[in-house]
């Protein structure tokens, strides 16, 4: 008989054990489960919130394009939105022009498939990245990257043999890139590299010219060699731009003319202009302990009106 209460104990007690360990299993899992639900309705309701900001952004770029028929840092797109309070966190987000910047497609020229060097856009990058404290190869290997032949360009070039040698082997995409984080495909290239280059490059349709309005003097300094009539004081390149348009398609224009011969004139000065087409907003929406970052790529047409022709969370 005591054996048999002793023996009935032990079951009880492992009964009891198994209970609490099931009790608290079930426990833990249906707040992980609560926990996980908030945060995918908490992301949800950010995207949501986002997609409303994008709206806001598409509606500003067409006021602007009602007003102006220029497009500069003094109007009113190109203020940021400050954090606004929205029911259980906020909202922020800007408008860039992306315009600005050097597109790394015009490296090869707007002929369709056969897309071949831009000689006159090769020499420019090879100078952005000077000023840089970059390497020019990178200009070459970008080339071979974005072109269509086979050849690499010149020493520092490099064709399908290079990268299919890499572990793991791979291609180069021979066609313009959608988004300048290919860069970092290029053998070498690192992430160090595409930080300091990334604000003054985008990746946009072959053949879109540079608003000299919003682009950094960096890049307008690289328009042409020897040139330092708008980099050297970035801060009084910024007050300028407080009164609008600064420098003029005109005044670039004038200055780079000396220092380029006929041919790069012909290839260069007709891809300088005053306004945009395209541009970028970054939307960032809190809520409670969910953060969402949503790029949205805008192509504005003629009359005004844009539309979202990439989307992106969390990376450029």
């Amino acid at each position: 008989m005591r054996r048999a209460r002793g023996v009935a104990l032990i079951i009880a007690l492992v009964v009891v054990a198994l209970a609490t360990m099931l009790a608290t299993r079930i426990g833990a899992q249906s707040a992980l489960d609560q926990r996980r639900g908030a945060t995918l309705l908490a992301q949800e309701q950010a995207f949501q919130v986002a997609l409303g900001a994008e709206a806001w952004a598409i509606e500003i770029l067409r006021e602007d394009a009602e007003r102006s028929k220029r497009d500069s840092l003094d109007e009113a797109w190109a203020t940021p939105l400050p954090p606004i309070p929205i029911e259980g966190g906020s909202v922020e987000g800007r408008i860039e022009d992306l315009q600005g910047r050097f597109n790394v497609n015009n490296l090869v020229k707007p002929n369709g498939v056969n897309n071949v060097k831009n000689e006159a856009m090769f020499a420019v990058f090879q100078r952005l990245l000077a000023r840089l404290q970059l390497e020019p190869k990178w200009a070459s290997l970008l080339t071979d990257w974005i072109d269509t032949d086979t050849v690499a360009d010149g020493i520092d070039g490099a064709e399908d043999g290079v990268y299919t040698g890499l572990t793991p082997p791979y291609r180069t995409a021979n066609r313009p890139i959608t988004s300048t984080s290919e860069l970092l495909a290029l053998p070498g290239f690192g992430i160090e590299r595409y930080r300091r280059l990334q604000p003054f490059i985008a990746a946009l349709p072959v053949g879109t010219p540079i608003n000299v309005c919003t682009a950094p003097g960096e890049v307008l300094d690289a328009l042409a060699p020897s040139l330092n009539a708008f980099g050297q004081d970035a801060k009084q390149l910024s007050s300028n731009r407080q009164k609008g348009c600064f420098p003029l398609a005109a005044d670039v224009k004038s200055a780079i003319d000396p220092l380029l011969s006929p041919e790069e004139r012909k290839l260069i000065e007709p891809m300088l202009a005053e306004s945009s087409k395209w541009f970028r907003g970054t939307i960032i929406v809190s809520i409670g302990t969910t953060e969402l970052t949503l790029y949205s790529l805008f192509e504005r047409n003629p009359g005004g009106y844009s539309r979202v022709v990439l989307r992106t969370l969390g990376t450029e």
